[in-house]
């Protein structure tokens, strides 16, 4: 007779990778980098807000741009003459922490101040990969509709910060903005939501007073 033993591959999984991200966040700390993991869909604007960030915050950053097949948007990074490590995922729809620490091995830590990892477009396969960061931006867009928090609770839960983008069209794509900010506090109150639109130049300031407030808080 066969012994047949029962392994959740799910809680091993999570658990190796926590176990990884544990460590980079360890080098992060000794090398005095500030890590921010930004999560969305495609099409909500993380890229677009990496490269506001680039252009308008204090300190030197880093990127480390997750796609599936393309690194396109490590291409856009790469123009503003910042250090920049493209992470191909091939058919996985998240980063993970053992990728993110061969493409942290390889940038200069001693040269960056905020280290910005873009996740691949998604918002439920990042929720139970921790990736080592300091912080989790969650990135949506009113033209995913308004009814996207509902939708994905788990991330939102996971959320340091969560900003809600492209405001400007709101009323074009029947968006509802302060029920998304509502369903937000719902499931996490705590958290901070900022309403942003990045083609208006709405908000962008919140974002960084946001990011570097939380960034004081975990160095006191």
């Amino acid at each position: 007779m066969h012994k047949v033993a029962d392994i959740d591959v799910q809680h091993n999984i999570t658990k190796a990778n926590k176990k990884i991200a544990d460590r980079i966040t360890k080098k992060f700390d000794e090398s005095n980098i500030f890590g921010v993991d930004f999560v969305g869909a495609i099409g909500s604007g993380k890229t677009s807000l990496i490269e506001d960030l680039i252009e308008n915050m204090e300190g030197k950053i880093g990127v480390i741009a997750g796609d599936v097949i393309s690194k396109f948007d490590a291409n856009r990074f790469e123009k503003f003459n910042i250090p920049v490590v493209g992470l191909n995922t091939g058919k996985e729809c998240h980063l993970d922490a053992h990728l993110v620490e061969h493409a942290v091995n390889d940038m200069p830590l001693d040269k960056i101040d905020y280290l910005f990892i873009e996740n691949v477009g998604n918002l439920i396969c990042p929720v139970d990969f921790d990736l080592g960061s300091h912080m989790r931006v969650v990135v949506i867009s009113v033209s995913e509709g308004d009814d996207t928090v509902e939708k994905h609770p788990l991330i939102f839960q996971s959320a340091d910060l969560v900003i809600i983008n492209k405001i400007d069209i709101a009323d074009a794509v029947g968006a509802d903005t302060e029920k998304m900010v509502k369903d937000v506090k719902t499931l996490n109150p705590n958290v901070e939501v900022i309403k942003t639109s990045l083609k208006k130049e709405i908000g962008l300031n919140n974002i960084i007073h946001a990011i570097e407030n939380f960034k004081k808080d975990k160095q006191n």
